[in-house]
């Protein structure tokens, strides 16, 4: 669509009186020639119909269009349910706690609060360890480790490796015991 606007407007500036084969007119020429041809389709016509008649024709129309298959079809065994929905679970989990940090970051001063990095290390730092490693766990490291570990599974499936069963699961199974035990290193440091 935007190729062929910018051919029409070649066009149209060639199309001047006398001006077509002015030296600054050729490029403008050459790249209108390399445009493909327009396709045109006859318009859409319009036809007064009574209210009955059109529920009739969009019944009509609802009938041939295609169904999603309802998610009662799916065996709940399948391996690559729990992947995706997690995928998204984490995604949400990591973009919920920046939004919310960057939310309470700039309404704090507003309510007199202080969320500087020195007051939050310091919040952070009077916690105990195993409180401190969970939030850590559970807010960030976990869902960051789970989503970087399935985009790149993600990404060798795009090169077209890894579709068989077999392979699907051990790759669900790897990016699960991988996660996990980089969100631990993350959270606890162990």
């Amino acid at each position: 669509m935007i190729a062929q606007r910018v051919g029409l407007a070649a066009m149209r500036g060639v199309s001047k009186p006398n001006g077509l084969f002015i030296a600054q007119n050729l490029p403008k020429l050459a790249l209108a020639a390399r445009l493909p041809a327009q396709q045109f389709r006859a318009a859409a016509t319009t036809s007064k119909v009574s209210l009955t008649e059109g529920q009739d024709i969009l019944a009509k129309q609802r009938l041939a269009r295609p169904i999603s298959p309802h998610l009662g079809i799916y065996k709940l065994s399948q391996v690559w349910f729990s992947s995706s929905a997690w995928t998204r679970i984490t995604g949400c989990v990591l973009s919920g706690t920046a939004y919310a940090y960057f939310a309470t970051y700039l309404v704090a001063p507003l309510v007199g609060f202080h969320v500087e990095s020195a007051s939050l290390a310091a919040g952070l730092a009077s916690l105990p360890f195993l409180v401190k490693g969970l939030l850590k766990f559970t807010l960030l490291a976990f869902p960051f480790s789970y989503h970087f570990v399935n985009g790149v599974r993600h990404l060798v499936f795009d090169i077209g490796k890894g579709y068989t069963k077999p392979q699907i699961r051990r790759a669900e199974q790897f990016a699960w015991s991988a996660s996990i035990l980089a969100g631990l290193f993350l959270a606890f440091g162990l």
